[in-house]
Formats: structure tokens, sequence, C-alpha cells
């Protein structure tokens, strides 16, 4: 397509929404964000105008309505039947000439690598795991929660971590100061107060997300049931990890593994360290490593490697993002 190719690059996900418009180059015209893309909470409609809002002041600022390539990684997109939903939304806006919708972990994948191969998993609030390679082969998981196999993931440790609790309290379970230090963090006395904050509405439900790191300090504290619930983390890591290797016939040869998402990003020594030591021991060809570039960096990534552009471009790209 030549270097006059433009790539609309978005990564949106269910909290935010990042864009950016790039040359075939590798020069960034423009970038923009908004706010959370859930199609499935607010509508499609409803989500296609909130995505129009970065979009539209994205292209403006670089000057042009519309571009060569749409390079889309989206919340949401799990299943193919979405992804020709969400293509069709994107096309219908006119924003570009071709339109490749993915699901956003893949925008973490590619981030992370000089080529479109490798494994990542993202553990944010929830979990999941995407692989390819540069043939185009992909793998992936539904990634719906515990309907889907999942375990873990933000909102997963925090709810785990509840549960623990509230039984060492009650008697139904195992000692763990975890019964002490999760009422602790809201400045409640005991499980019994902090249940019954968080049934009443006193403490709002995305609060709770504040007690996974209350967790990973608990079990670097050395609690037993603290410790237990996060090397289940690393094990569901490096379970999705080991079977998308598998599917990609990567297992035997040297491949990355990313490790995105907050849970991850964090570097937490016990939960880190498991890993890389299960992935030792399941897939030694596996290099694991922590990616904590900008998504969007990966969207536009792939919208470079759409349009054929150069390595050049890409390196250019990744100085603009510090990356």
């Amino acid at each position: 397509m030549g270097l006059t190719a433009r790539v609309l690059a978005i990564d949106a996900g269910n909290s935010k929404t990042d864009v950016a418009i790039v040359t075939a180059d590798g020069d960034v015209l423009a970038t923009a964000r908004g706010g959370g893309f859930r199609p499935p909470a607010v509508g499609l409609d409803t989500a296609m105008e909130n995505l129009a809002a970065p979009v539209t002041q994205a292209l403006t600022t670089a000057g042009t309505t519309s571009v060569t390539h749409v390079s889309a990684c989206l919340a949401n997109a799990d299943f193919p039947v979405e992804e020709d939903q969400l293509a069709a939304a994107l096309r219908a806006r006119g924003w570009g000439t071709t339109v490749t919708v993915r699901n956003d972990t893949f925008a973490i994948l590619r981030a992370g690598v000089t080529e479109p191969r490798g494994v990542a998993v993202v553990c944010g609030a929830g979990i999941n795991c995407v692989g390819m390679r540069p043939d185009g082969r992909t793998a992936r998981f539904p990634a719906l929660g515990r309907v889907s196999g999942d375990w873990g993931g933000g909102w997963g440790l925090s709810e785990e971590a509840l549960w623990h609790a509230s039984r060492a309290e009650d008697g139904r379970g195992a000692p763990t100061a975890l019964a002490d230090t999760l009422p602790a963090h809201f400045g409640l006395p005991s499980m019994y107060a902090l249940i019954e904050a968080l049934h009443l509405g006193h403490i709002p439900p995305p609060r709770r997300h504040e007690l996974t790191p209350v967790l990973f300090a608990t079990a670097a504290d050395g609690d037993t049931i603290a410790r237990a619930i996060v090397e289940r983390q690393a094990e569901e890591v490096v379970s999705m990890a080991v079977v998308a290797l598998t599917r990609l016939d990567l297992l035997t040869e040297e491949t990355p593994v990313l490790l995105g998402g907050g849970v991850l990003a964090a570097r937490h020594p016990q939960l880190n360290d498991h890993i890389a030591h299960l992935l030792t021991d399941r897939a030694p060809k596996a290099t694991p490593r922590v990616v904590t570039a900008s998504p969007v960096l990966g969207a536009a990534l792939l919208g470079l490697d759409r349009v054929g552009a150069g390595e050049g471009a890409q390196k250019r790209l990744r100085r603009h993002f510090g990356a």
C-alpha cells in the first residue's frame, strides 16, 4: 500500500479506549483517549457512539476523515461472530477502507514482540490468553469467566480471598490472616462488618478490586491460605500459556510468553516467580516477559503488519511509545 497508507489503531478495553493515527512509516499523527467499550452492558449502538468520540478527535487532529486500514483490538470480541459484528459496525462508520477486529488481548501480545509470534496471558480484572504465528494461525480462549473454565484475575482473586476470610472468621474454614487484613483495608473491625458493608452498598462493588493487592501483601507475609491462592493463579496462567503454545506447535521452539494486565504487570514476586518456575518445567523453551507498553502500540503494529510496513516503521513507532 506504500508509505501514503495510514492506520487507525484502536485499543478499547472495558475501562478506557486509546486511539492513534499512524502512517505506514511509523509516524504518529494523533492520539486520543476515551471511555470504556462495553457493548454487552450498554448495547452496540451506544458503545459505538462512545468509541466515535476519541476516533473523531484523533482523525480531526490528523487532518483527515478516513484512513487506509482500521486495526481495532476490542474488549468483548470473544468469538468470531462478535468480531464480525464489530467489524461491520466499524465499516459502517467509514473510518477506513479496510477493517480488522481482534480481541484486545492481541494488542498486549503484539506490543511485546518484534514479529506477530508468541503467546500473551493478560491478568487484569479477568484473565485471558491468546497466541499467534506470522502465518496467521492463532490460539485463543472464550474467556467469559467460570462458564468458560477460567479462574482468577483481579476480580476472581478478591472473591476468593473474601471467601476464605469469611469462612476463617466463622469457623467453617482454616485460619487465615486475610480475615483481619481484608476488613482492615476499609477500616472495619471484622469480616462480618465487611460483608455487611458490601451487601448494603456502603462499599461500592468496584472497590472489591482493592482487595487483590491486600491478598498479595498477606501472601508475602507468609499466610498459608493467601499464598495458596497466589500459587493457584500462577498455575492458571501457565496452564493457559502451555495450551496455547501446544495448539500453535510452539512448545518446542524458543517463544516469548508475554505477561500483561494489572495483576501481572505489578510484578508480585511470588506470582511472577512461580509462573517462571512452572514454565521452566512445562515449557522450557518459553521465555516469560512482563509487558507494560501501551496496548494501542500493539493495535498499531498489527495495523502496520496489515499495510506491509517495514521494520524501520515498527522501530519508529515503538520509540514514540517509549517501548
